[in-house]
């Protein structure tokens, strides 16, 4: 109340306060004329400020009749200052900025950003200003969604939980990096967005480039490369205090500072961020802190050196089970025309009135009354059981006294960067980051013997019923526990080193030569998190307990303990060359990968020691190239076209249980080809952007276990199911006017299976040789897992200065559910896609308000966003004909276990800046 209270105080006073004059103007690139998106813009000694948007273009309001110094920096450009004088009425200004070689674009080097109008590949840009006004404190992922071809989901609703896939490929496919760093897994390729809350609150900018990218590391980026770039230290001096609420006790508080240049030496900036809340997926609380540091040092005119470091220790609720439609909504299930209706008895609805029948007073959990927040993976516990719960050595109270969690996730994962940028000669410059990410933390289940219920009788779901496995582990006194609650722990560290030379060999041709180097080690085990009761657990897990060994404590290893090494090692080389309107570039890259694997519970098979197992060194490649035309001052075409010989991840070579590795791992490949055109339409009034792209995934790999002759385990690969994503993007954006702008983007996507492929190899039984073949029944099938067709439009106005109102829409159709397309050997299904998700639109609404209160220190916006402000019912995520929820796995709507889209919640705050 007393948030709101201020708030409109805040616009009482602003109604009888008045400005005298407004600056406007546009920045462009004083060699192409291209205007420069996103570049900052401030009056010197004012909190006065904004950032230029796509065509350049900046307003300043509000501002005193005076003198004042107008300062603009861009990533890349020579800082620029020029002396004004404000009146009443307007100033306008036409700002032509010079690229620089070093210091100014460091960072967008080392990241390979592509460039409006020059880099031959298809990109978007989102700027700080768009993040601001779209994110709405999501994951990250999120505010891609405007963009073509990316489609992101917060998955079952946990803070960080979301998942994002472009172009049909999933996040193993698609490059995540920092500041020019790759942040995905290096076991499994897969990225993790609750270790990277903090990065939006710092984010200066996010490139999305589609397709193989520019990106010029060894890395394959198949669906695109997502580049994140965080603010620079060298911002103007000032900092901002953000208070944001929202539904279900959502509390963010985010500060930041920077101190701008100091001495033309020294920069630093930084930010801090607490988040608290309940979740909108029932028990889905988050309770987070994260944070960011930035410095640089300017050495001389040709060395600086920079510190980076990024982190975000959280835990959070997790709702990591899916469930059949009518479990979440039947209304919505009988109004499906291919859902079975018999299959109501087995899947009843799990609404109001059955969750009080389970867990009592619903305010007493504060939960929401609304089916598509159900969540299983929590269950109330009498508050009275005040058993303890462990992380290794430290033990503390649950987060709820009246809740168990069965799913949660903790993690800390920091990351500090070091870059040092040199410039040797005139042509010659070194650029290289070293690195290192540490991490520890992971994710909560059940071990043993847990009571369920069903509270409908017959029907799913099975719930947790934490007080009679409370009373059994009790009951079975000096037997222990029967079952439990475990972490899963996943503690690993990362180094790495990043190192670039580029050469300028002519006034057009630039070579660009490097290294990529890495290696990680990462722990995997079970431990006890709470024995629920007991006093220990009975566990035969290691070869190496002996007597009380096998009573295990809180915080002891259960289950299995293993450690994992991956080692990388990267080069390539580049060439880029441009004349008058031509830029064309051409790169190869190679690297090698390879992994150790030693099992600490399981005894070598000669009885020495620890079971171990190391692989030779794996290799890949890729190679690509484009060419970008300019053919008049609105028209620019483009082509690229590569191929990636890509290694298989770890899982794929050894497995994690057995240490059997595969004696002959095999690489995917891709072949991409993409062209494009750019227009700057209507005197600038409108740009519009059009590609095809056409991606080739050759031999993907499935790795199956067999029995050896000699009685031992293996691994063989099977190759050869192949698929093509292909389709044509469109984006673009119109603004006639200051008041007005529209945006618009949409993707239109074939991706499936081209054939059939069969699978064949040997195994043993009893040293009788057995010959298998299998047949996988694919072609034609549409991949699953995201739309293939998708619109997305925003309209914005700006009424008064200082006051943005916008609205979006974002419409999916063609969205077939995931399958596992190694599991389609039914020669019955053959032809059968899998189901398709009923097509949907999802409305949001943003808005920020600057106030005029014409403070010299302290500028004050409120803002606010209202996300699926329709209240649309509809399905986000579905997986096909499922093991757990599906009826009668005829690869229809009662087969499929979804997740449905979050109901309409908000989120408002107030945010000063000085």
């Amino acid at each position: 109340m007393r948030l709101f209270t201020t708030i409109a105080t805040m616009l009482l006073l602003s109604i009888t306060l008045s400005f005298a004059g407004t600056v406007r103007g546009v920045i462009k690139d004083a060699q192409t004329k291209e205007p420069l998106i996103g570049a900052n813009v401030q009056l010197s000694g004012t909190i006065i400020g904004a950032t230029t948007d796509e065509d350049g273009a900046f307003v300043l309001t509000d501002v005193k009749s005076g003198n004042y110094t107008l300062d603009v920096t861009y990533l890349g450009y020579s800082s620029y200052s020029t002396s004004i004088t404000v009146s009443e009425g307007t100033t306008t200004l036409d700002i032509e900025m010079a690229s620089v070689t070093l210091i100014g674009n460091a960072i967008e080097v080392v990241a390979n950003r592509a460039r409006e109008r020059e880099t031959p590949v298809a990109f978007s840009d989102v700027s700080k200003e768009e993040m601001q006004v779209r994110l709405g404190s999501r994951d990250i992922p999120m505010v891609l969604n405007s963009t073509p071809s990316v489609y992101a989901t917060p998955s079952g609703g946990g803070a960080g939980d979301a998942r994002i896939s472009v172009r049909g490929f999933n996040q193993r496919n698609i490059a995540i990096m920092i500041n020019g760093v790759p942040v995905n897994d290096m076991e499994n390729g897969w990225v993790y967005w609750s270790n990277w809350d903090g990065v939006g609150d710092a984010t200066a900018s996010i490139q999305m480039q589609r397709g193989l990218s520019a990106v010029n590391l060894a890395t394959p980026s198949i669906g695109g490369t997502m580049n994140i770039l965080t603010d620079p230290t060298a911002a103007n001096p000032g900092g901002m205090v953000k208070q944001e609420l929202g539904n279900q006790g959502f509390l963010k508080t985010t500060a930041s500072f920077a101190t701008g240049m100091i001495d033309g030496k020294w920069a630093f900036n930084g930010s801090v961020v607490r988040k608290i809340g309940d979740g909108m997926a029932d028990a889905t609380y988050t309770d987070a802190w994260a944070y960011y540091f930035g410095a640089s040092y300017t050495v001389n005119a040709n060395n600086r050196l920079e510190l980076y470091a990024v982190g975000a220790p959280q835990k959070h609720g997790q709702n990591l089970y899916a469930h059949n439609i009518a479990t979440y909504s039947r209304s919505f299930a009988e109004d499906l025309d291919d859902y079975d209706q018999a299959a109501f008895d087995q899947y009843p609805e799990f609404n109001e009135s059955t969750k009080q029948t389970y867990y009592g007073d619903l305010d007493e959990y504060d939960i929401l009354d609304d089916p598509r927040t159900y969540n299983e993976n929590w269950a109330p516990v009498d508050p009275s059981y005040n058993g303890q719960q462990a992380v290794g050595s430290e033990t503390f109270d649950r987060h709820h006294d009246n809740i168990i969690m069965e799913r949660e996730n903790f993690y800390h994962k920091p990351q500090v960067n070091l870059n040092w940028y040199t410039k040797l000669t005139d042509d010659l410059n070194l650029y290289t980051v070293a690195y290192y990410s540490g991490g520890e933390g992971g994710g909560t289940g059940t071990l043993g013997s847990i009571s369920r219920t069903r509270p409908i009788d017959g029907g799913n779901p099975r719930l947790i019923d934490w007080n009679t496995t409370i009373a059994n582990n009790r009951a079975n006194g000096d037997g222990g526990s029967l079952g439990i609650l475990r972490n899963s722990r996943n503690n690993q560290w990362t180094v790495g080193a990043i190192s670039k030379a580029t050469y300028q060999f002519t006034p057009q041709f630039k070579g660009t030569f490097g290294i990529d180097w890495r290696t990680a080690e990462i722990e995997h085990y079970r431990e006890v998190r709470d024995l629920l009761g007991g006093q220990y657990i009975v566990r035969y897990d290691s070869d190496f307990w002996t007597g009380a060994d096998s009573l295990r404590g809180l915080g002891d290893k259960v289950d299995y303990d293993f450690d994992n090494t991956v080692n990388w090692l990267g080069a390539f080389a580049q060439g880029e060359y441009k004349s008058g309107p031509l830029t064309t570039y051409g790169m190869v890259g190679w690297s090698q990968i390879k992994y150790d694997y030693t099992n600490n519970f399981r005894m070598a098979a000669d009885g020495n020691g620890k079971l171990t197992a190391e692989t030779d060194w794996i290799q890949g490649f890729q190679i690509k190239g484009g060419a970008g035309y300019r053919v008049n001052e609105m028209t620019h075409v483009y082509a690229n076209a590569g191929y990636v010989s890509k290694v298989p991840i770890f899982d794929q070579v050894i497995n994690d249980g057995t240490g059997v590795m595969a004696d002959d791992p095999q690489n995917e490949k891709f072949i991409s080809i993409e062209g494009g055109v750019n227009l700057n339409l209507l005197d600038g009034k409108a740009n519009l952007g059009a590609n095809f792209y056409y991606t080739q995934w050759n031999d993907r790999a499935n790795s199956i276990g067999i029995n050896n002759q000699d009685g031992t385990e293996g691994i063989v690969f099977l190759k050869g199911l192949d698929a093509v994503h292909q389709g044509i993007e469109v984006e673009g954006a119109y603004q006639p006017n200051r008041m007005l702008r529209l945006d618009a983007a949409a993707s239109f996507g074939l991706w499936q299976y081209t054939d059939n492929t069969e699978g064949r190899y040997e195994t043993y039984d009893n040293g009788q040789v057995i010959q298998v073949t299998n047949t996988y029944y694919v072609k034609d099938l549409k991949v699953g897992d995201a739309p293939q067709t998708q619109i997305a439009v925003a309209g914005s106005v700006y009424p008064v200065n200082g006051l943005m109102v916008q609205a979006s829409l974002r419409y999916y159709m063609r969205h077939y559910a995931a399958f596992e397309p190694f599991g389609r050997t039914d020669p019955d299904d053959e032809g059968v896609d899998s189901w398709e998700v009923p097509s949907y639109g999802v409305v949001d609404l943003h808005a920020y308000y600057d106030l005029p209160l014409n403070f010299d220190l302290v500028g004050v916006r409120l803002f606010a966003h209202v996300f699926n402000a329709l209240d649309t019912e509809y399905i986000q995520d579905a997986t096909d004909n499922s093991r757990f929820n599906g009826f009668d796995g005829d690869h229809d709507a009662d087969d499929a276990e979804v997740f449905f889209g979050l109901p309409r919640y908000f989120n408002v705050g107030l945010q000063l800046q000085f």
